[in-house]
Order: C-alpha cells, then structure tokens, then sequence
C-alpha cells in the first residue's frame, strides 16, 4: 500500500512539473510575441524595461547593450516591421528560458527595406519583478540560392 501511494505522489509530482514547465514555455512564447510587435511599433519605453540592463545583442552588423539598441529602435535606424514567425521551441534550463524563432524579418535599415530569414536566439532571466530579455541574437539563415 505504501509504495502505491508513493508511486501515485511521484507521479502525481511530474505531471505537476510538466505542466509548469509547457506552461512556462507558454508564457515566453508570449512574450516573445509581444516583444516583436513593440519592435514594430517602436514602443522603446516598453522594450527598455523588459531588456534586462547587461542584455546583449547580435545583428549582422555588429554586437551592443541595451541602451544602443534602445535607441536605435527609437531612432528608427532599425525598424522591425514585421517578424512572420515559421517555428518556435523553448527550452527552461532553472530560472532562465532559450526561445528559439525560425522567422522572416521585414526590416527598414538606414531607410532601405530589407526582408531576411533569421533563427533568432532569445535568452530571458527568471528575476523577482518578472522575465527579462538577456540576450537576443540573430542568425541569418543561407537559402538554397545563397551560397
């Protein structure tokens, strides 16, 4: 009888976790979501609070903080325009979260628009007023015609 009971608590215990951990997956996937349409609408206030202040980020052209991308956002030198998300997978390693986002970015760079496949790297932290964006990076993606 006790190792009845104990097998159904342990059980019992793992699908607890489990379905903590989809629905933690859940929420960054939403976040991420939120995230590429405040980019698009240039909400930088918005962005610079979910940025956590030592985030990184990558682009093709080049490696920053927080507060360059901030400010590039809200200068509009980068303008997200819109990020069509292909597949997306989150994996929550403690308290920190890697989303992955296959996507094709429409972006206004320097006034010009541009449109490039991406796997996009998000890293957010667990903190105690919330998730925060630690890194984001972007990994543009050869075509079959690319190479």
């Amino acid at each position: 009888m006790k190792k009845t009971i104990l097998a159904f608590f342990l059980m019992f215990s793992a699908v607890q976790i489990s379905f903590g951990q989809e629905a933690t997956k859940q929420e960054i996937i939403e976040l991420s979501k939120t995230k590429w349409q405040w980019m698009a609408d240039k909400e930088a206030d918005k962005l610079a609070e979910l940025f956590d202040d030592k985030s990184v980020f990558v682009h093709m052209g080049g490696a920053w903080g927080k507060e360059q991308e901030v400010n590039i956002i809200r200068s509009g030198g980068i303008w997200y325009k819109k990020a069509d998300i292909h597949e997306v997978s989150v994996e929550i390693i403690d308290n920190t979260a890697i989303l992955l986002n296959r996507i094709t970015l429409i972006a206004e760079v320097g006034g010009n628009e541009v449109t490039n496949p991406f796997e996009v790297t998000e890293v957010y932290i667990k903190k105690a007023e919330g998730w925060k964006l630690g890194s984001l990076s972007f990994t543009k993606l050869m075509g079959p015609g690319d190479r």
